[in-house]
């Protein structure tokens, strides 16, 4: 990590108890330090990795000039401008089995869809373009161009051309497209390690009985799903009590074998909220409030035990506020972390169905959804009550209407910048 007051000093008005959100961002960026780690996995195995190294392909795409479909391929010169073009077949050529010969003027050859074009040929007319015996075709006038149908050697990627960038994510089209280069073996970042817990007495684990007073954990296995998904090798270590030597055996614990720390609870101003304390006791933290709705309560910096750091996230307790503050702080962290290529979410601009209420001064999050109004143009609601630990709201949800930190009421019918979750991983 950059030097923390370093970094803090360039931002003026900073306030670690009330800080914008595009700053809380902006810090979190500047203070991340991508692992220098890789590794080389099969091919098959490297869906959903992070690249360590640019591809350059060792050879043209396609090797050859091919046809683009099954047809006949000849001299374009050969077209005739005002009465139909007889031509002889004089051969085939079928995918993997060329035709060897040359083709000549006034001839053509049968070809398959991906065969290597003939010596001579320029052009593949459609075979249900045109009339065709055992010995000769006719084309019409005017059904084809010279040159239609032909796919060029290396118009896919030339030898010596990066066919996949460093910090790629890699994705189905590019395990295809590492294959049709001959690749075997790719080189990737490692995972990053990624230990999680809870923290508070009143949290129970899914399977015991409710005490009165009690609640269920529901986070660790939100925070287990999103890390998952993200492709962070996790350790769940559980409910943390509330308890500083509990949590500071906690962080230690978790900081000597991880990367990264991701907590739930007590980060907020009551009486036995001691992460934030703890966190500074162990190592440093940036800022613990943010001008946001919800998870107002998020402490973000870094531990340190027996020459390890951990970069740590200190998210709310409530169950949405998790989820949010996860999304919009540490889902960005943690892939840059990861050494990935990181592009701002994309936001749409869609009609809201319905007024929203908004506070000039913080930035707000509304779970929603996506539909078609009756003339099929798309308009997006919130899913009901927007209290933070109404997780039902956010499973209903496909999207986040993003209001903000200016931003006040928004009236039915008024663009919105909406982020779908598919975007989300």
């Amino acid at each position: 990590m950059q030097d923390f007051d370093e970094v803090i000093g360039c931002f003026a008005n900073y306030d670690p108890q009330a800080l914008p959100v595009k700053d809380a961002q902006q810090i979190i960026r500047r203070l991340i330090t991508p692992l220098d780690a890789m590794e080389t996995v099969p091919l098959k195995s490297a869906l959903d990795r992070i690249l360590a190294c640019e591809i350059v392909s060792p050879i043209d795409v396609p090797a050859h000039d091919n046809s683009a479909m099954d047809g006949y391929a000849f001299r374009g010169a050969d077209l005739l401008t005002n009465e139909e073009t007889e031509l002889a077949i004089i051969g085939t050529s079928y995918a993997g089995h060329p035709y060897n010969g040359v083709v000549g003027n006034g001839e053509c050859v049968a070809i398959m869809t991906g065969a290597v074009m003939p010596e001579g040929c320029d052009t593949v007319v459609p075979q249900e373009l045109t009339q065709a015996t055992h010995t000769q075709i006719r084309i019409p006038v005017d059904v084809i161009q010279p040159g239609a149908n032909r796919r060029f050697k290396g118009e896919d990627l030339r030898q010596g051309q990066v066919a996949l960038c460093k910090g790629k994510i890699l994705r189905p089209a590019d395990l295809g497209l590492l294959a049709s280069l001959g690749v075997a073996k790719v080189p990737v970042n490692r995972r990053l390690r990624v230990a999680f817990f809870s923290t508070g007495d009143e949290l129970r684990s899914v399977g015991e009985t409710l005490a009165p007073g009690c609640v269920y954990d529901s986070n660790r296995y939100t925070l287990h799903g999103m890390l998952t998904r993200l492709g962070c090798d996790v350790i769940d270590l559980g409910v943390v009590r509330d308890d500083p030597d509990a949590l500071k055996a906690a962080l230690r614990q978790a900081c000597e074998n991880v990367d990264a720390i991701v907590t739930s609870g007590g980060v907020s101003v009551g009486a036995a909220d001691y992460t934030r304390q703890v966190i500074a006791e162990l190592g440093q933290v940036a800022f613990w409030k943010i001008n946001m709705r919800p998870g107002r309560p998020l402490a973000f910096g870094h531990i340190d035990s027996n020459g390890h750091r951990a970069t740590l996230f200190g998210l709310p307790g409530n169950p949405v506020a998790v989820m949010i503050s996860f999304y919009f702080f540490a889902r960005d962290a943690l892939l840059r972390m990861m050494g990935a290529q990181v592009m701002p979410l994309p936001l749409l601009r869609v009609p809201s169905s319905t007024a929203i209420r908004k506070k000039p001064g913080r930035t707000e999050y509304q779970r929603a959804k996506l539909s078609v109004d009756s003339h099929g143009r798309p308009v997006v609601a919130i899913t009901g009550a927007q209290g933070s630990g109404i997780l039902r709201s956010m499973s209903e949800a496909d999207c986040i209407i993003v209001l903000d930190h200016d931003s006040g009421d928004v009236a039915a019918g008024d663009d919105v910048s909406v982020i779908q979750f598919e975007g989300l991983l």
